[in-house]
């Protein structure tokens, strides 16, 4: 799945020559969290969040430092601090490096970003312009629109069984899988592996593959060196 298939839209945003108290007038009316702040021609220059509005002098939230800190801190980096508390305006306050995506990334490559950045949310941009947005939300709703449900016409159990068979071929940490069963798609699974997390993912392996019912696993990890084996 692609950014465009699950993305939010159209887009709540922030002008940005908005103050820092239509912001957060804009963000409580809409109940989100952050917003794309754009230009007068409609493109992204930021973005503001809860996070930037939170530490300010008129609700007596800007964290007090100590005194190490005080004598430690560079004047630079004072002075930015002091702006992004202090100003009025969303373009002093507002995240300047924005991380994006276009309307053909994949999902997957979404998810990666949101990690990697420790972020909850990817604008969806094309030609400069903000078309839609990807949160956390939107990636569970397109799980949840992938989750598969019973085929109107369930493939045969000696089907199942190749399949699966086939399906476990695939990894080197089921090779010690030595039987499979199935009956109205019930799998059993016989054989030895050398750990509790490849016989769990044996079972998840026979559980994706299409008309299994339920799955027995009973295959036997067995004892490492030092585990009181023979």
């Amino acid at each position: 799945m692609h950014a465009s298939q699950v993305m939010t839209r159209p887009v709540v945003t922030v002008p940005a020559d908005a103050t820092v108290y239509a912001a957060a007038d804009i963000l409580l009316g809409a109940r989100i969290s952050a917003a794309p702040v754009v230009d007068a021609d409609g493109r992204m220059v930021g973005i503001v969040s809860e996070a930037d509005l939170m530490n300010r002098p008129e609700s007596g939230t800007v964290p007090a430092k100590s005194w190490l800190q005080r004598l430690l801190a560079d004047e630079a980096r004072v002075a930015r601090d002091y702006v992004r508390s202090h100003s009025h305006h969303v373009a002093d306050v507002m995240t300047r490096k924005v991380v994006t995506a276009d309307e053909r990334t994949p999902l997957q490559d979404i998810a990666v970003l949101m990690q990697r950045n420790g972020i909850k949310r990817v604008p969806v941009v094309r030609d400069g312009k903000v078309i839609g947005i990807v949160s956390r939300a939107n990636l569970l709703q397109g799980l949840l629109a992938r989750e598969p449900y019973p085929a109107t016409s369930l493939p045969g159990d000696d089907e199942v069984r190749t399949e699966v068979s086939r399906a476990l071929d695939s990894y080197r940490w089921a090779n010690g899988v030595s039987n499979v069963v199935v009956d109205s798609g019930v799998v059993s699974l016989w054989g030895h592996v050398h750990s509790p997390a490849a016989k769990e993912a044996i079972r998840v392996a026979a559980e994706n593959v299409a008309g299994v019912r339920r799955v027995m696993n009973n295959v036997v990890v067995m004892p490492g060196p030092g585990d009181g084996g023979i």
